[in-house]
């Protein structure tokens, strides 16, 4: 018996009995969208934190250091001895949130969505640097800017934007807190596809926190390393540092770490629930293989009679088992291309709902292969009844009721 002629009897079988054969589907059709949904979901949720990470910018130390009396800044000697290691470090800033209100005309940041309103910084010169961020027109805080408490800001786009559309930003300005404060700078555009968008903040000097309602208390900064290698140096260099002035914790304490291992222990713990869910979503693959079993020894039940007619007019066993192989392996294949189309569903409106209406679909990669394990996991588990199949003997079936 020729193959094309196995594929037309399996197809001739599956459409007699739809019913049955959608029930056997089932199972495939649910571990494959389930494991598609969730290897695709946990790779976009990757992606997107990489690119939010990649847009925070790389080569970052986090440090997290004040002193016991809070009316003290520990900023202006991290910043001198950042300075002394200007070898390996190319700028340090506070990263300090001010809780103050922004106000341009009669737009004001209390009106706004929460999730719209802009943060508002304190920042150094070095602000730009450390954040990954550039200058699309104007100009960027100075030390000049610091010293003499100058009342400027420095808008990212998406809050430039928010405050003042399509007019031009520079030269007019931002009240916060009571004080207008003149915009000298438009940073470019670098998150635009996030809900929280980093390109949503208003950058002041950080000198300028005395004239707050609330001043902020500076404990958070980020130091930007020149190059990777010198992360854990600068770590090291600056956390003994912290220790010496704070004398061991006695007026103060801190500690430094990176934002890239921070990152790294994310993706561990992303990939370790992949694998968790993946494992519950292969359980219904198991059950929908054990399905194909059952329903293709019912199979070789009904169809004892038509087994032994053609073992006696001389079919090998080989034929038999190819038979019956064909169509396990067709019932699978189909129910793997619902369960893909199922996927891609699934894999689109979870990427919508749970990862801020980013678009996200499965690779080749993952639907090829998700069709080719379907199709593999109908041939596994069809073997023992095509087996069972091909040793009837011909008197036997002959006489099956």
């Amino acid at each position: 018996m020729k193959l094309s002629q196995a594929f037309k009897m399996a197809a001739k079988s599956i459409v007699m009995k739809k019913g049955r054969s959608f029930l056997t589907m089932l199972g495939i059709i649910i571990g494959i969208a389930s494991v598609m949904t969730i290897v695709s979901v946990v790779s976009g949720s990757n992606r997107k934190q990489r690119e939010y990470y990649e847009s925070m910018g790389t080569n970052r130390v986090n440090v997290s250091a004040s002193y016991h009396d809070s009316s003290r800044s520990m900023f202006e000697e991290l910043y001198a001895f950042c300075e002394g290691l200007g070898d390996i470090v190319t700028g340090v800033t506070p990263n300090a949130m001010c809780s103050g209100t922004a106000r341009v005309g009669a737009k004001s940041s209390e009106t706004m969505e929460w999730n719209l309103r802009p943060n508002i910084y304190f920042g150094s010169d070095c602000y730009a640097v450390c954040n990954n961020f550039e200058l699309a027109r104007g100009r960027d805080l100075t030390r000049v800017d610091i010293e003499e408490y100058k009342q400027v800001c420095v808008l990212g786009a998406r809050a430039a934007k928010a405050f003042f559309d399509y007019s031009d930003p520079l030269g007019q300005d931002v009240v916060i807190d009571g004080r207008p404060y003149r915009v000298i700078g438009i940073y470019k555009e670098k998150d635009p596809n996030n809900e929280y968008s980093l390109d949503n903040v208003i950058v002041l000097p950080y000198s300028v926190n005395r004239f707050m309602k609330q001043p902020t208390m500076m404990g958070e900064f980020v130091i930007k390393v020149r190059d990777s290698r010198a992360i854990g140096e600068v770590i090291t260099r600056v956390g003994d540092y912290i220790r010496t002035i704070t004398q061991d914790q006695t007026i103060g304490y801190g500690y430094a770490y990176s934002t890239d291992t921070w990152a790294e222990q994310q993706n561990e713990q992303l990939a370790m629930m992949s694998l968790t869910l993946g494992g519950i979503a292969g359980i219904s693959l198991l059950v929908g293989g054990i399905g194909i079993m059952n329903i293709m020894l019912v199979t070789v039940t009904e169809r004892t009679r038509e087994i032994g007619i053609r073992r006696a007019v001389g079919a090998e066993r080989s034929v038999i088992v190819t038979q019956f192989l064909v169509e396990a392996a067709m019932i699978c294949g189909i129910g793997g291309v619902i369960g893909i189309g199922l996927g891609y569903l699934l894999t689109y409106i979870a990427g919508q709902l749970l990862l801020s209406g980013m678009s996200v679909l499965p690779t080749v990669s993952v639907t090829m292969g998700a069709f080719g394990f379907s199709v593999i996991l109908g041939i596994l588990f069809g073997m023992y009844p095509a087996i069972k199949a091909s040793g009837l003997q011909p008197v036997e079936a002959l006489h099956a009721e």
